[in-house]
């Protein structure tokens, strides 16, 4: 039995948001409490499908997880199971979320072995494992790849140079967690440098790592022999303010976003900006009031706007797919250009459909032809492909004239926490449904 969303368009909302914790830090920190024996403890973790898979694993693996209040848990992992680990049980459970990747670094450095099948996660386009195994063999350990399943061993790793062949978050956040037991010094060259991975960094330190150049791309890694427990608080999720944005411009609500650490947004509300987006920071909260309209800016000598993703402190891809929808009520045009991903631009023909005048140049890019609210966009039947197009078409369902059915949305759930609760408890309607 598979759920959908019916939803009932043309609604303006008004109301406060509150963004959960930030999905990919969660997946990060999650698999760090397996570095040590002694409790940490980590709060404003997101109730959302991939983080509820991951504790599942966590407690198969024999992490004591207890839950002490909303969104704040207790993990202890001083009695790992390594056989049930490498059963096929567990494994074929790992397959199911993408971030069961990063299981591989703490069980590697603390245990000296490690397997993993080939992950699952969004069908966005290729997502290499080679950064990943690369980095592990520099470090001094011997993988094999047999039927779908990796292996890896080494007695203790050591520390060397690591010149990334890419900029990978969660290859990033591999390799840094290996590296916090290895044996001497760690350079890592082209590390990413999201604010989730500065914060894994530091939640490391706090455990007793010694990790410098924390926010760049160079990070220094002394390798230690153990490592302590911690508390550690998780962001709040830069790609769910972000959506929250959209929303209220495409609806024309007048919505306020609690507690978004402005801080650690980077260049994300300058592009909203770019796209005429207005909005007061009020402290740490965001302000959007309600706009009849807003302006796609050109670029100074009077050339199309061109908004594309980059690794950080660019753009981030996970927002792309809310520009694009945002654009086609906007007044003027604009060119994606989603660069990381080459099929995540292959949701637009829904939007098409839906009566959204968007121009598909090639799997990268799209022209996005705005409608300035002139003709609004109409309720299909459709089929979310993976998190982010999602909740796009959602956006777009809740702006749209007459009612939508969204399948598929499993995809939703598994990043963002109670998306219909909370949007229908500023106004919006949207209903679950079993079909």
């Amino acid at each position: 039995m598979q759920e959908s969303f019916e939803v009932t368009g043309g609604i303006s909302l008004k109301g406060t948001l509150t963004p959960q914790g930030a999905k990919n830090e969660a997946l990060q920190v999650l698999c760090a409490v397996l570095l040590t024996e002694e409790k940490v403890t980590i709060s404003n973790v997101p109730n959302i499908l991939d983080v509820r898979k991951l504790l599942s694993l966590l407690k198969g693996l024999g992490v004591k997880i207890r839950k002490t209040r909303t969104n704040t848990y207790n993990f202890q992992a001083d009695e790992i199971d390594l056989d049930f680990y490498h059963s096929d049980e567990f494994q074929e459970d790992a397959k199911k979320i993408r971030g069961s990747v990063m299981l591989i670094a703490p069980l590697l450095a603390r245990f000296g072995r490690a397997s993993l099948p080939k992950p699952g996660g969004d069908k966005i386009g290729r997502r290499r494992l080679d950064t990943h195994l690369l980095g592990f063999q520099k470090l001094g350990a011997k993988f094999k790849y047999e039927g779908e399943k990796f292996f890896l061993e080494a007695k203790r790793l050591k520390g060397t140079y690591l010149l990334m062949d890419e900029i990978s978050v969660t290859g990033t956040a591999n390799v840094v967690m290996a590296a916090a037991l290895a044996e001497g010094t760690t350079t890592i060259y082209n590390a990413a440098c999201e604010p989730y991975l500065q914060q894994l960094c530091r939640m490391l330190n706090d455990m007793g790592a010694k990790i410098s150049g924390i926010g760049s791309n160079l990070l220094t890694i002394e390798g230690v022999d153990e490592m302590g427990g911690t508390k550690h608080r998780i962001l709040p999720d830069m790609i769910e303010i972000g959506s929250f944005i959209g929303l209220a411009a495409m609806t024309q609500s007048e919505i306020t976003i609690k507690d978004c650490r402005v801080d650690q947004l980077g260049n994300t509300l300058s592009v909203f900006r770019k796209l005429g987006v207005k909005f007061k920071i009020k402290g740490d909260d965001i302000f959007i009031p309600k706009q009849k309209s807003y302006t796609i800016q050109s670029f100074i000598d009077g050339s199309i706007m061109t908004i594309y993703d980059a690794p950080w402190p660019g753009f981030t891809p996970d927002l792309i797919s809310i520009i694009l929808v945002m654009a086609t009520q906007a007044n003027g045009s604009v060119l994606i250009h989603q660069k990381m991903f080459e099929s995540r631009l292959f949701f637009v023909d829904k939007l098409i459909d839906m009566g959204a005048q968007i121009i598909l140049c090639d799997p990268h890019r799209a022209t996005v032809i705005g409608l300035n609210r002139k003709s609004q966009l109409r309720g299909i039947e459709m089929t979310s492909p993976d998190i982010r197009a999602g909740v796009a078409l959602l956006i777009a369902a809740l702006s749209a004239n007459g009612t939508s059915i969204i399948r598929n949305i499993h995809q939703i759930d598994r990043g963002y926490e109670d998306i219909d609760k909370r949007l229908n408890a500023i106004g919006a309607k949207i209903k679950r449904v079993k079909t």
